[in-house]
């Protein structure tokens, strides 16, 4: 059987949602509805039921949701059953960052090993991770069978090490350098840059207009 093509504003939605199941596991829901699921997520309950239904429904009529199985399925959908290993290039302020954050461990993404062109920065290590020059880049990606590449470097560096990467057979980039990559059709990007959402927060402000412009 065919797959069935998920549309991307689906996909974006589905991170959302195991958040908030998490909590509501975590706090001890054992079934919700998709009424209160939209009463606490602030999305249609036609949209929540729609987007299960791309995916087998998994509720029961006049019951609703088990939290915890809903939890669990939508993390295999999101292959959070899996273990990810990640390099991250560039050991700078916002590496570090990336670098410590806890969470991507809980969700299985692992990071094996972290590089930098600085030579202040190469030996130190980030959360017990030795920070290694950029030379030993690819022979570290296949002794460790890496799946992600992090970028946090400047664009100027980022298109030559996405191509490095891509070069040592990796097929994911997880890209937070401000420049849009050109990589083969089968190689997937996440592109975050985060001066863009900063700029969507500013159009809504100008938009609205602060509480002060209303008085």
């Amino acid at each position: 059987m065919e797959e069935k093509e998920i549309s991307q504003a689906v996909i974006s939605r589905l991170p959302r949602y195991f958040r908030y199941l998490g909590e509501l596991k975590d706090g001890g829901t054992e079934r919700i509805s998709s009424q209160e699921l939209s009463e606490i997520m602030k999305v249609t309950a036609s949209q929540i039921r729609q987007d299960f239904n791309n995916f087998g429904g998994f509720g029961q009529q006049g019951y609703g949701y088990n939290v915890e199985f809903l939890y669990t399925e939508i993390g295999k959908i999101l292959g959070l059953h899996k273990k990810h290993h990640l390099v991250l290039i560039g050991a700078g302020n916002l590496g570090q960052a990336i670098a410590n954050y806890m969470n991507f461990e809980k969700r299985g993404f692992i990071i094996n090993g972290i590089f930098d062109i600085n030579k202040d920065l190469i030996g130190k290590r980030v959360r017990d991770i030795p920070v290694r020059p950029m030379e030993e880049l690819e022979s570290f990606v296949k002794e460790h069978n890496v799946d992600i590449g992090v970028l946090a470097i400047p664009k100027e560096a980022a298109a030559d090490v996405a191509k490095r990467l891509v070069k040592c057979g990796i097929h994911a980039i997880w890209n937070f350098a401000h420049m849009d990559l050109n990589v083969p059709k089968d190689v997937l990007v996440e592109n975050v840059h985060l001066s863009d959402s900063l700029m969507k927060l500013s159009y809504n402000i100008n938009r609205c207009g602060k509480p002060e412009d209303h008085k």
